[in-house]
Parts: structure tokens; sequence; C-alpha cells
């Protein structure tokens, strides 16, 4: 159908409709293809329409897939559905690999205001927990993830639920219990006579995609033909992918019943366990905290897959019960704690945690360890620490003291007599203090130097006095004397 080489579709001839199909005629759905249409009325042809170009694979990209197909039977209480993929009775088809749908199935009683529930199914899967002796209808929808494709829904139908019959053989209670990777799967039993079991399991990938898979289960090594209701299937489980189990009992008659599935996702399903540590104190005072990952060293798979962390708890070990627990988180497997309080007892907890997957352990056992007692050095050091800034503050206070109450400057002893003096009462008697009488001769020359001499004396006198050299009373009386002698003198 390209351009020059146009071909006839045999479904599109001489038809009478606006439509036809020739989805049988295309051989490759991701070739762009050419297509165009005229009209004929007896010897009349019209001309070639425009050429409508498209891509098949594209095309039904746009539109609707159609419905998948649906079987369904009744069987001890459970329905059970077989789905099979939209253009599964096409000769050719163009969906690609049928693996790549996943089935969307919607379920009710047949009443006038059921309610609607939803919930992913296998191609091939058993429906539980219904009513017995219940109509319930139900329909199914493939969609294509990688391209957010949806087709239509299928057929509705209908079948009634019949009374589940409990066979004592079957295995209950399938659990699993996972701690560090180790995985056990337990049940219980009902029979009151001999049974062996055998644990099967199936892997994640077959059970969603091989409609097929009931003849695909797989014992595991070390739960065959046991009497035991627990089996340790660790063996089996790698972190990646996901697993189913069953346990299949079997009694001594050879009839046998299987249990319902249990689905594993190993590192959803596995519980991470408390980490182991070790305690020391170090010369120099750290207290040092070792950790063991959950598991232990050789468990790998708890350490790089989990990416785990650590939440270290520690405290003084006193009877203060308000003593402060303070706490360190660190993805190492060694942790220090600093300012550490001498003959003081410490305790550590640590817990494990992961949130990339939103877990965390129960806490380790408490390990305790008492601080050395403070040795000669380092107590040196504390009083070196306490007593210098005391003898600073002891000697500024010395020297304020020294300052205010001992000078070491003394004021001229004219300020000393001044301020002596305003001490000194009036009414008490002083010892008087010794004056010198001293007198002056001077040669008579004439009685105008005289005076002059004597007034200039006078003078002298005066300014002396002012001066403040001598402010004592008794040394100014001793000088007046001394003055009206001279004067005699000169007369």
């Amino acid at each position: 159908m390209s351009k020059t080489n146009w071909e006839e579709l045999p479904g599109c001839q001489n038809v009478t409709r606006r439509e036809c199909g020739f989805s049988l005629d295309v051989t490759n759905y991701y070739d762009p293809h050419d297509v165009r249409v005229r009209a004929e009325r007896r010897e009349e042809v019209s001309p070639w329409s425009s050429t409508f170009e498209m891509t098949p694979y594209y095309i039904v990209l746009a539109i609707p897939i159609g419905p998948p197909g649906i079987k369904l039977q009744s069987v001890n209480g459970a329905i059970k559905i077989k789905v099979s993929p939209p253009e599964v009775n096409q000769v050719q088809r163009m969906l690609l690999m049928q693996i790549n749908f996943r089935y969307n199935l919607v379920i009710w009683q047949n009443l006038s205001n059921a309610e609607l529930k939803s919930r992913s199914i296998f191609p091939d899967d058993t429906i539980d927990d219904l009513a017995p002796d219940t109509t319930y209808c139900l329909k199914v929808q493939a969609t294509l993830p990688l391209h957010s494709l949806e087709s239509l829904f299928s057929p509705v139908r209908c079948v009634k639920t019949t009374h589940k019959v409990k066979d004592p053989l079957c295995a209950t209670n399938v659990r699993v219990l996972a701690l560090n990777m180790k995985f056990y799967l337990h049940w219980n039993n009902q029979y009151k006579q001999d049974v062996s079991y055998n644990v099967q399991y199936l892997l994640g990938y077959i059970r969603e995609l091989d409609s097929g898979y009931s003849t695909k289960w797989l014992n595991v090594p070390g739960c065959e033909n046991i009497t035991d209701t627990q089996c340790n299937f660790s063996s089996i489980i790698t972190p990646s992918g996901f697993y189913y189990l069953r346990v299949q009992a079997k009694s001594e008659f050879n009839k046998s019943c299987s249990s319902n599935e249990v689905k594993i996702d190993p590192l959803k399903t596995n519980d991470i366990g408390p980490p182991g540590v070790k305690v020391d104190i170090s010369g120099d005072g750290l207290l040092h905290i070792q950790i063991s990952p959950p598991g232990g060293s050789e468990c790998e798979v708890m350490r790089d897959q989990y990416d785990l962390s650590y939440r270290i708890l520690y405290w003084k070990n006193s009877s203060n019960n308000e003593e402060e627990i303070k706490m360190k988180e660190t993805k190492q497997t060694i942790g220090t704690v600093s300012d550490l309080t001498p003959s003081t007892t410490y305790c550590v907890k640590v817990q494990a945690f992961s949130k990339a997957y939103n877990k965390n352990s129960s806490y380790s056992e408490e390990e305790c360890i008492k601080t050395p007692g403070a040795t000669f050095a380092s107590a040196l050091v504390a009083v070196c620490l306490v007593a210098t800034p005391l003898v600073f503050v002891l000697y500024q206070a010395y020297n304020k003291i020294k300052y205010v109450f001992f000078p070491s400057c003394q004021p001229p002893l004219n300020i000393e007599d001044f301020g002596r003096q305003l001490f000194v009462s009036p009414y008490l008697s002083t010892p008087e203090e010794p004056i010198a009488n001293c007198s002056v001769i001077e040669p008579v020359i004439t009685e105008v130097v005289n005076q002059i001499g004597f007034d200039d004396y006078k003078h002298s006198k005066q300014s002396s006095r002012d001066s403040g050299n001598y402010s004592n009373e008794d040394d100014a009386s001793g000088s007046k004397a001394s003055e009206e002698t001279l004067e005699r003198e000169i007369l």
C-alpha cells in the first residue's frame, strides 16, 4: 500500500457502508501505510480521495483496546477465574507479548445496592473470602501500564458460590516469620491422624504471567515429607524478586490437600533484629561504641540492601531518675562519646533502622561501663584551671585595696599639715613649736636707704606669706616680732 504500489484490500471491496475492517490485511504494524478511497456506481467511478497516512501501532494506542475474555468456576466456597488477553482469538496480534497485560477485577454481590470492590488479579487466580450460597457478578479490565493503556471491560459474568467444606487435612493459618533474612514458614495442623507435609514455592513472575503455573511448583529443600509444622526456607530466598509458598499435606491414605498461598517479598517481609554492641573506655577518656550489624558481620544482605543507620542512646546510670538520656545517629559501626565524668557508670543501647524500607529494629541489650577516677595529672590540671582565675581575682582585689588605703605617693607637707589642722580642736592645747628668734643686723647707711630696704623686706615677707610657704600662725607671730626688732634697730 505504498504510493507507488497500491493494493486492493480484500475486505473493503464493493462495500455499501462507510466503514470496513482490514486488520487481517496488515502484516507489519510498525510500518507507515497510505490509504485512499473512491466511490463507484455502475460504470461511473469517482476520483481517488486524498491519501490518509497512518501507522497501525499508533492508531491502536489512540483507541480503546478490546475486552479480555473470562471463564468462571465455583469451587469449595471460592471462585476460580481464568482471564484471556485481548486479541486472544486473532490469528495475528498487534499488542506484542501478552505478558505485558495486567488485570483489574471488579466484583459485587448480585443485589440492587451492592458495594463494588476492586482488586488486581492474575490470569489464573482464585477469589476467596466470599459468602457461601451467594451470587457474585464480576468484570475484568486489561491494562498495559508501560503505555498507560486500558482495555474495555469484559462482559459481566455471574456465578453462585457453594459452601466451603473444611478439610481437616489441610494446613491452616499459614504464615511467615522472618528475622535478619532467616525465613520460616509456620502453619497449624488440625488432622488427628498421621500426616506429612511438603512445602512448595513458586517464583513470582511465573505465578503472575504463566496461566499454566499450577505445574511449576517446586519443593523447598529440607522441607519434604516432614511432620513438623514449620520449615526454614531461607535457602531459596534472594533479595530480589518475590515468591509464593504453600503447604501440601498428605495423609497415610495418599490423600492430599494444598493450603492457601502466601506471597513473600523478602526485603519487605523480613524484620530487622537488634544490633550487637560493645563499649570500651580509651586512654584519651572517650567512650568507644562498637556496633555489629543485625545478623552478624557475615550477613551482608542486611548491611547492603537496607542501607542501615544506627540510633545510639547513652546516659549516666545513677539513682537520679531524671538523668538525661542523650541520642546520636550514625551510619558508621563505631561511635564515640566525649565529656565523660570520672568514676561514673555510663550505659548504652543501640537501634538499627532503615529509612528506605521504613523499618526499625528493637533496641539492643544495655551495655554499661564505669569511667576511671581522676589521675594526678588530670587533678593537677583541674586545680590549675580553677586556681588560675581565682588567683588573678585576688591579686586584682589586693591592688585595689593597697591603692586606696596605702597609696605609694605622699602629698606635700603643706597639704598634709593643712589637712591635719582641719581635725585639730580649737579647745585643745597643742604643743608649741619652738621658734628660733633671729635678728638681722644691717649696716646703717642712710634713712632713705633703710626705709627702702625695710619696705622691700616687708614686701618680700608679705609675698612669702601669701604664697603659703609659712601658713603656721606661730610662724606668723614670730616673724612679726622679728620685724619690730629690726625696725627699731634701723631707726
